[in-house]
Order: structure tokens, then sequence, then C-alpha cells
């Protein structure tokens, strides 16, 4: 049985690259949002296994819509993806409960080992 993706990017680009990189892996992306409001709305309609969050976004930004997934779930596994990659940043996503950082561009043994971690 394959594990539930939400993905969160207002990038169609990173879209199709998340799905060309999971293309025969254990995962599969039954979600697609555009917005941080987007990912909170359908985040309990989902009930994905695993959210993959971009941070700058039009309005709300993937920080503040993980915080508040977080808040609402906490037992949400959410992965930032971002080319976004400050100190203040990975240490903001671990202290609301992020489960990982994945650097864009990202490659799938780079992604799948992210994946593997945040779910265990």
């Amino acid at each position: 049985m394959s594990k539930r993706i939400m993905a969160v990017d207002d990038s169609r680009l990173v879209r199709v690259q998340l799905e060309d990189t999971l293309k025969g892996t254990d995962y599969e992306i039954v979600a697609y949002c555009r917005s941080g409001e987007d990912a909170i709305e359908q985040y309990p309609v989902v009930r994905p296994d695993l959210v993959t969050m971009d941070i700058i976004m039009q309005g709300m930004d993937g920080l503040d819509a993980a915080e508040t997934i977080l808040k609402n779930d906490p037992d949400a596994r959410i992965v930032m993806v971002s080319s976004l990659a400050y100190d203040g940043t990975f240490e903001r996503a671990k202290a609301i409960g992020a489960r990982g950082f994945v650097d864009k561009p990202f490659h799938q043994e780079q992604l799948l080992k992210v994946f593997g971690e945040a779910l265990s």
C-alpha cells in the first residue's frame, strides 16, 4: 500500500518534478495545494500520511501553514521542501514540529530518505 502525500507548493513545475521523482516508489501524491490556506483546508479532508510543504508562497507561507496544521493535528508529518535554506528557517521548521527539510532542487534518493525518516 502506497503512502499518501499532500504536496503544497505554488509552482506547477515542482508538482511535475515531484510526480516524476516519485514514480515507481511507494509514495503517491493524492492532493495538491497551491497555498498555505488551501493546505489547512484540505488536510483534514485528505488525511495524508505525509505533507510536503514549500515555504515561500502567495498569502500564508509554508511555515505558518505547517504550524497551523500541527496545532490541529500534532501527529501530522510535514516535510519542508524549499530553496530557502537559512539557519533560522531550519530552526523554526524544527521548532514547530516539521519532520524534515529537503532542499530544492531535490533528487529521488534525498527525498525518499527524508520521507522514510519522517514516517518512522
